[in-house]
Order: structure tokens, then C-alpha cells, then sequence
């Protein structure tokens, strides 16, 4: 098999529902903590969309400089982690895990300027956290990454 076969194997051919069951177990992930994961993405994702001013709103454009974008992301974050501290979920502020969706949100969302980049974060979302979709190995290793990054920082 070529190295393109693979690949295109690998993005796109769907793996079954006990192969999907296999791998979570080789990897300890459970359903619960993969929803309540995909709940704090979401959220913060909701926070940050919700509240960011620095958007084309029709005749309105307000630009905000570098700075602003990461003071939003952290306010952002912090009212998530707080909200979650709330309902008794301790979210660690600082790590790796911050820092990943921060870049996440910095490239993806505060920084491109085609709005169709921006409005996919959400589908992107609901999407990696479905455990009833047809899964293929790629979603299968960035739900992973995404699992084991909060598991180590969410208690």
C-alpha cells in the first residue's frame, strides 16, 4: 500500500463501533469524561464567541491588537474554569492545556480573516466529541490528544 493509500485510509475509511471500543479501552478514555471534556471545549468556545468584539459585524469593525486577543482568551478561560469550579469540576488554570487551546483559538479563531474558519470551530467541536459518529482513525487520535491533555488537568 502507498503512502498516500495510507493516509487517505487513515483520514477517511471509518473503523467499526468495537474497534472504536477497543481503542478506548486501550487508552482508558470512558464516555463520561469525554463528554464532560467536549462540555469544557464547548463552553469555552461559547464564552469566547459569545463575548469577542473584535468581530466584522456588518458596518462595524473593531480591530483589537494582539494583546487584546490573548487578554480575551484568558478572560475567556478563567470564566470557564469558573464556571466548571462551580458545578464542583476543578480545572487546572495554567498548563499545557491552556496553552494548547489558546493556540488553538489565537490560529483559528481571533486570527484568520475568513469567516467560515471561525464558524467551523463549533462543528469541529460537536463533531470530535460525538461517540455515536463513525469514527476513522484521524478522529480517532485528535479526540485522543484532546482526552488525555484535559484528563491530566481537570479532577
Amino acid at each position: 500500500m502507498s503512502s498516500m493509500e495510507n493516509f487517505f485510509n487513515w483520514m477517511i475509511k471509518p473503523i467499526s463501533k468495537e474497534e472504536v471500543i477497543i481503542w478506548f479501552n486501550i487508552h482508558n478514555m470512558n464516555y463520561e469524561k469525554i463528554e464532560l471534556y467536549g462540555d469544557v471545549f464547548k463552553t469555552l468556545n461559547y464564552i469566547i464567541n459569545d463575548t469577542y468584539m473584535g468581530i466584522d459585524s456588518g458596518e462595524t469593525k473593531i480591530n483589537l491588537s494582539e494583546e487584546e486577543k490573548y487578554q480575551h482568551f484568558d478572560w475567556s478561560w478563567n470564566k470557564m474554569v469558573d464556571n466548571f469550579k462551580e458545578e464542583n469540576v476543578s480545572i487546572k488554570r495554567e498548563g499545557d492545556h491552556k496553552d494548547y487551546f489558546q493556540t488553538f483559538y489565537i490560529e483559528s479563531f481571533y486570527s484568520p480573516s475568513e469567516k467560515g474558519i471561525k464558524d467551523s470551530i463549533t462543528d469541529f467541536l460537536n463533531s470530535t466529541f460525538d461517540t455515536q459518529k463513525v469514527f476513522t482513525k484521524s478522529d480517532l487520535e485528535i479526540l485522543t490528544e484532546l482526552y488525555k491533555l484535559l484528563d491530566k488537568n481537570i479532577h
